[in-house]
């Protein structure tokens, strides 16, 4: 028979450990029970010890809102460096900073800090020397039709993610972050380079691809491909091929207008003699996501090549043509068209323009290179009578009678240019139109000014010719609003004397 207590001792030892261990477990439950969070816990020298969650929030709120606005400190490359911390979209997650307090428990909690790598990486990319980055990145570009390789190179670069971690935990505690340039070789490698010419890009463009959209279709060229298909680099040196949409789409613009119906903005048009704005229309356009990812998969299979791409419908172009108040014409000017050859090309070019408030309208910039052309004072006199601020404008060096002097204006690409800005709280539509043997130039919006005259002064004789003199003449523009006069501005030109052509034999 074995030694030991009896019975009923042993049955008593039992109940003392499990009371040993109940009383122990109530204290542990106490001490949970008094806050959320464990007692002891610090978080960047706040004692959320004994707090509620709600109360640990605040309290950490209250200790590092401060610190919110504060600049990242960065010593990047050997260089001090100071960032705005919401260039980087860098913050301090209270939440899930307290939550590691719970859920841990350790003394000293490291806080949780959110930032943008992307935003950062850019920021700290702009300012190191271009001379010291030395790691070369892979890549392929298209010189015509043929792949031409930038092959991959080991050398100092900025790790990015060794970046964002030093930053994260310098910033909370105002600290500077070290960002050493650490030498780096690119993941893609020179072999897998040229497996990427051999296998995509030269089969790629070796015959074109035909796109079909239910009934119709298009071809894309290999010059469109070329242009389309691209090979980007991450910051790790990973090459990938993909389809570019918007170059593809722009290299093959003809094709795709076969199938595309483009949306179209609001636009103004008379009716009844009164400015009225049309809505937009909308446009079905080929899906250029799903087209880019079906190509990329046939690229490398010889021809033939198909794919099936899609339509999908695009808003038709917003635009605040109703908000300009646009409403009626206030100025209007013509002239005889004569012998201006330019004059109906011109007004065409012009015709429909939109000059909103505080804009500036060029009259080179609208039209492009292109001669003289009379076409320039008959705008130049509706944006007068109109009131608009006058910003550059030079009349011709001889006064022919056919245009009114001094308040008229000569043109040449890309010398003498017309501008004037609309200085008005509306929006300015310019009609221009060449029929009849007359040029005419209409402005639209809405009244500001009761009127615009203009007060001639004498001219001054500077030059006698048997033909026409040459002259200098004032001229005020009288703008007059609640019937006040407002403004009296002053222009003033001398034009030279129209020479006089003898022919016949000399004396």
């Amino acid at each position: 028979m074995t030694d030991g207590p009896p019975f009923d001792a042993r049955r008593a030892i039992v109940v003392v450990v499990i009371a040993a261990v109940l009383v122990m477990s109530a204290g542990v439950s106490a001490f949970r029970l008094a806050g959320d969070v464990p007692r002891g816990v610090r978080v960047l020298g706040a004692d959320l010890g004994g707090l509620s969650r709600t109360e640990a929030e605040q309290a950490l709120h209250d200790h590092v809102d401060a610190q919110a606005a504060a600049p990242v400190h960065i010593r990047l490359d050997g260089h001090r460096v100071r960032l705005d911390p919401a260039a980087v979209g860098i913050r301090l997650d209270v939440d899930a900073t307290v939550g590691r307090a719970i859920r841990t428990g350790v003394r000293d909690v490291v806080p949780v800090v959110r930032l943008d790598r992307g935003r950062l990486e850019a920021e700290l990319r702009a300012r190191v020397p271009a001379d010291r980055i030395t790691m070369r990145l892979p890549g392929i570009t298209f010189h015509g039709l043929t792949p031409v390789p930038a092959y991959p190179g080991t050398g100092l670069d900025l790790d990015v993610g060794e970046a964002a971690a030093a930053v994260k935990l310098a910033w909370p505690i105002g600290a500077t972050a070290e960002v050493p340039l650490v030498r780096r070789t690119p993941r893609t490698t020179r072999t897998r380079v040229d497996a990427l010419i051999a296998q995509l890009a030269r089969p790629a463009v070796r015959a074109p691809v035909t796109v079909t959209i239910g009934s119709a279709g298009f071809s894309l060229t290999p010059r469109a491909i070329a242009a389309g298909l691209v090979f980007g680099s991450d910051s790790a040196g990973r090459l990938t091929p993909a389809i570019d949409g918007d170059r593809l789409h722009a290299a093959a613009a003809g094709e795709f207008a076969r199938v595309e119906n483009a949306p179209e903005p609001g636009r103004l048009v008379l009716r009844d003699d009164r400015p009225r704005v049309l809505p937009g229309l909308a446009g079905m356009v080929v899906d250029l996501r799903q087209l880019g990812a079906d190509l990329l998969a046939v690229l490398a299979e010889p021809a033939p090549r198909t794919v099936t791409a899609s339509l999908t419908r695009v808003a038709a172009t917003p635009n605040d043509l109703a908000r300009l108040g646009i409403r009626e014409r206030v100025a209007t000017f013509r002239l005889p068209v004569g012998g201006d050859a330019n004059a109906e090309a011109v007004a065409a070019a012009v015709d429909g323009a939109i000059v909103r408030p505080g804009e500036t309208f060029s009259l080179n910039a609208r039209t492009g290179p292109r001669s003289s052309s009379q076409f320039a004072t008959a705008l130049f006199n509706a944006a007068y009578y109109a009131g608009l601020q006058d910003v550059e404008h030079t009349p011709h060096t001889s006064w022919s009678g056919r245009y009114p002097a001094v308040i008229e204006a000569a043109i040449s690409y890309p010398d003498r240019d017309l501008k004037f800005r609309n200085t008005t709280p509306y929006g300015v539509w310019i009609a221009a139109t060449v029929t009849g043997g007359w040029m005419r130039v209409s402005l639209w919006s809405t009244r500001v000014y009761d009127s615009v005259r203009t007060e001639y002064g004498p001219r001054r004789a500077c030059g006698t010719s048997s033909r026409l003199p040459g002259f200098t003449q004032d001229a005020w523009r009288v703008i007059r609003k609640d019937g006040w006069e407002i403004e009296r501005q002053k222009f003033t030109w001398r034009y030279d004397p129209v020479p006089r052509r003898v022919c016949g034999a000399m004396p």
